[in-house]
């Protein structure tokens, strides 16, 4: 992303992200994190074109982010977001239509997309309504998995889970993201998480990108006195958002 930004008029002017420039590195999980608010989830949404930036450059393995189709873009960029977007249906019918949309040349076996989230056969006929929500987030996953991308966009894939669901699918995903040479860029409300799941670490707040670098180096040590209130304040137990103390963004 060079000096991206996007801007909302409706009456007024509404700044959403403003001037990034960042870059996520390939094959790694980035997570990017920050307050409500922060333009963490708009900033996503710019990564495969469900929205356009105002101004600004993004590029994709060497090209121009507009210069792709999008359904292609959207082919070799997955994405997973809070809550699991399934197709009325059977699982089998969800994970074959974006193969089947994209004209795949050798569409992927739906069975060995199951295993890979770790779902048996028995699931390929049920309907979709009737999965639990830790069921449906691997539904989901899988078919985003079943166009073969090289890039997974996350967007806190994770809190509409319980305990035990959010480490059951965190594990998978860190484990497909080792298999397949994934590059992730991983949206979490939970510093925690961040810490558990992911190599690199980018901070934002209202709308501008404040650090990033190795998750180690931003944890022992981040220079912006912001960020790194957020990022230690951020370690106790919570519900919600963590944050820092309102004197501490001042």
């Amino acid at each position: 992303m060079d000096n991206v930004s996007r801007v909302l008029n409706n009456g007024r002017e509404i700044v959403i992200l403003d001037g990034i420039t960042a870059n996520f590195p390939g094959g790694a999980v980035t997570a990017l994190v920050g307050p409500s608010g922060a333009g963490k989830s708009s900033l996503l949404r710019l990564l495969n074109r469900l929205d356009e930036p105002t101004a600004g450059t993004i590029h994709w393995r060497g090209k121009p982010l507009a210069a792709y189709p999008v359904r292609e873009l959207r082919r070799q960029v997955g994405m997973l977001f809070q809550t699991p977007v399934l197709f009325p249906g059977t699982v089998k019918e969800n994970l074959l239509y974006g193969p089947k949309a994209g004209h795949l040349d050798a569409p992927p076996d739906p069975a060995e997309l199951l295993e890979k989230v770790g779902l048996d056969n028995d699931f390929l006929h049920r309907a979709v309504d009737g999965l639990s929500g830790g069921q449906a987030q691997r539904v989901a996953l899988a078919r985003a998995l079943a166009n073969r991308p090289a890039a997974l966009l996350l967007d806190e894939p994770t809190s509409a889970l319980d305990h035990d669901a959010r480490d059951e699918i965190e594990a998978l995903i860190k484990e497909l993201q080792q298999k397949e040479a994934l590059t992730v860029v991983w949206i979490t409300h939970d510093v925690a998480q961040a810490r558990r799941v992911a190599g690199m670490l980018a901070v934002m707040r209202e709308g501008r990108l404040l650090a990033g670098g190795p998750a180690d180096q931003m944890l022992n040590g981040a220079a912006d006195p912001w960020v790194r209130a957020f990022l230690y304040d951020a370690g106790h137990p919570h519900d919600g958002c963590c944050r820092p103390a309102h004197d501490e963004m001042s």
